[in-house]
């Protein structure tokens, strides 16, 4: 058996490539020189710590990661008051890693969501995940809640994101120099 090595096919538009005695195989799109792989990926983050009196669209104060190394694949993400739209159709993974932090001394629950609309309107939950924080002795405590999930894009135009976080009396913590509550697009494939 001789062994294939992948990274040097390259390839045409309207081919197929077949793959190992099953007889797999890949279809390359009309226009395309290569449609393997991810193309595109992209993470914000929240630049200032906020305090939330409910479970508070996040709406201000966000930017691209620019920090570790870290540079988007593709075209990225664009963003308006806290709405995200996606530069191409096709299966996007949505994460949504969320930080909070409080010093008073009661139990607090705490919620992120990521809240998707598919006429560019209704916003529904697309997902979320929930937690307890407690302080039983003296000093600032932290947590985090990370929900994801995967949308299917079939149109740019009305298919969109945002995302909700907090807690009554809760901080949802952003930083202007590291990555404390975080938004990752990934898009997985064609739709």
């Amino acid at each position: 058996m001789s062994k294939l090595e992948v990274d040097a096919i390259e390839p045409q538009s309207g081919t197929t490539l077949t793959l190992g005695a099953s007889g797999d195989t890949i279809n390359v799109a009309s226009g395309a020189t290569n449609n393997l792989g991810i193309t595109e990926a992209d993470a914000w983050y929240l630049t200032t710590t906020y305090t939330a009196t409910g479970v508070d669209d996040i709406t201000t104060n966000l930017a691209r990661v620019n920090w570790g190394g870290f540079n988007k694949l593709g075209t990225g993400m664009t963003e308006s008051s806290g709405i995200f739209t996606f530069p191409s159709t096709g299966f996007w993974k949505i994460e949504f890693n969320t930080q909070f932090q409080d010093s008073g001394t009661n139990e607090r629950s705490i919620w992120g969501y990521i809240q998707t609309t598919t006429d560019n309107s209704t916003y529904v939950v697309a997902t979320g995940s929930a937690t307890n924080l407690y302080r039983p002795v003296a000093g600032v405590h932290y947590t985090s809640v990370t929900p994801q999930c995967i949308f299917d894009v079939t149109n740019t135009s009305t298919h969109k994101v945002k995302f909700s976080a907090g807690g009554a009396g809760i901080d949802v913590r952003g930083t202007s120099s590291g990555s404390a509550t975080q938004m990752r697009f990934i898009k997985l494939g064609d739709t």
